[in-house]
């Protein structure tokens, strides 16, 4: 788990885990920022978020999540979103936009003139009884290789970038440097993003957010 204090600060990170809870990941980032000051927390949540609310437990973490009380445990005005649409935030560039996290699953965010909505696509049936996941997400690189793995980030970008109709897809996440090439029509992301897309969710910028503007540092955390 990785965070940064402002702008410049250093990315500093710790262990995350399957045993990783929500109270004992805001009890590890207290100590380690101690005084240091910040106004506000940005938090990506590997899972899902509506309307700014943990949604559901995670797959790849501890239990504990729904419902917790972010503001209180961190001591600041905290806004929590999808760690993949974190990244798709600071990656846009204006127009229409498919951002494509390639990590142990499949994130995706759509953004459509500035407009933001994260989507599920990786667990919907993609071909052969399997989801998209199952093709492009880690456990589908184990299974079919890397270079059978590639062609179907290759096709799955394809499709996907004629279905949804965007100018370009962005391909962040850590399998992103997987890749030899780039599909057609594809840019590279960058993890560092998502820490630009946690600034932006109270400074504003590209795309448009909700909400006011602190006046100091926000601590922007990637989950």
């Amino acid at each position: 788990m990785k965070y940064r204090l402002g702008e410049r600060g250093a990315i500093r990170k710790f262990l995350s885990g399957p045993e990783l809870t929500a109270e004992s990941m805001a009890l590890k980032v207290r100590k380690r920022v101690g005084k240091l000051p910040y106004e506000a927390v940005s938090l990506g949540y590997p899972g899902l978020v509506l309307r700014g609310r943990i949604a559901a437990e995670p797959v790849n973490l501890g239990r504990g999540w729904v419902g917790f009380d972010f503001e209180k445990a961190l001591g600041r005005p905290v806004r929590v979103i999808n760690d993949a649409t974190m990244q798709a935030l600071g990656s846009y560039e204006g127009g229409r936009m498919l951002f494509r996290g390639l990590g142990t699953g499949l994130g995706a965010t759509l953004i459509l003139d500035g407009v933001g909505e994260p989507m599920e696509i990786g667990h919907m049936p993609f071909k052969h009884g399997r989801t998209f996941e199952d093709y492009v997400g880690e456990r589908g690189r184990k299974r079919l290789g890397n270079r059978k793995w590639r062609k179907a980030v290759a096709e799955v970008a394809g499709q996907l970038k004629r279905v949804l109709e965007v100018e370009y897809v962005v391909l962040g996440g850590g399998n992103a440097r997987r890749l030899k090439e780039l599909p057609e029509g594809a840019r590279a992301g960058d993890n560092l993003n998502a820490f630009t897309g946690g600034l932006r969710l109270w400074r504003g910028g590209r795309p448009a957010t909700r909400g006011g503007k602190p006046k100091g540092r926000a601590a922007a955390r990637s989950a």
